[in-house]
């Protein structure tokens, strides 16, 4: 079975994983594990020929501990990609790319503005409230790494703006983070339900053009920067 590329578990004996199948495998003696954090040497390690990628799951999500593969493989691409490090070319390509994400991440966090506008829809007197907000909302939710709906490209771009706001307004309008939720099946979900109609409520007053105190309107004063007051949730006197 080394012959084979494949995925695997880890298990508590040293060099030892399960298959995906539930089989119990072990490393060859010429092997060697080559750590995450290369993204381009561990790609070329799996191409150059049988490896094994080490995946553990948690809670539905993944965790790399990198890739067994044979030493001498390892080795003589590690050299390569050192080569290709001292190469002045190489440094001139990764500044290129860097650039081109960076205006990536520029049009995206502009898009994504635009998109939780469209989904906001102020009243005209709240336009200036609609921009701030939404501002506020896309500069939590974009940056690269922030693990937030806004990253994911499995929804269209218009949920992912209304999920973003929703959960912006949760943790900065509601007591959310301060609730004691009980550990039930099920809870969480419906306690952010339960936030999510309140903060829908709270946007149409201002999609109504409703007018606003600020000092009692918990999104007037999480735009201001102060903190909701628990338990008042999204609450408020107009």
């Amino acid at each position: 079975m080394p012959e084979q590329t494949r995925e695997v578990r880890p298990l508590s004996k040293p060099r030892h994983f399960s298959s995906t199948e539930g089989r119990v495998l072990v490393v060859p003696e010429d092997w060697t594990l080559l750590p995450p954090g290369d993204a381009a040497l561990s790609r070329r390690v799996k191409q150059a020929g049988p490896s094994w990628t080490v995946i553990e799951i948690k809670r539905g999500k993944r965790y790399s501990h990198g890739i067994w593969a044979p030493a001498a493989t390892i080795a003589s691409l590690r050299a390569q990609r050192n080569a290709e490090k001292t190469d002045p070319r190489y440094q001139t390509k990764l500044d290129s790319g860097r650039r081109r994400r960076d205006r990536e991440q520029a049009a995206y966090a502009e898009d994504f503005v635009s998109a939780v506008r469209a989904f906001l829809q102020f009243h005209p007197d709240h336009q200036a409230t609609e921009e701030k907000a939404a501002r506020l909302i896309a500069d939590h939710a974009v940056p690269v790494g922030s693990g937030t709906v806004a990253r994911t490209e499995r929804i269209p771009l218009a949920e992912r703006a209304e999920a973003a706001t929703i959960a912006w307004l949760r943790h900065q309008t509601t007591d959310y983070d301060e609730r004691s939720i009980a550990r039930l099946k099920g809870e969480r979900r419906e306690v952010r339900r339960e936030l999510a109609r309140e903060s829908r409520k709270l946007l149409d007053r201002y999609r109504l053009g409703h007018v606003i105190a600020p000092s009692t309107c918990p999104l007037a004063r999480a735009l201001a920067g102060e903190l909701p007051t628990p338990p008042a949730g999204n609450s408020f006197i107009p």
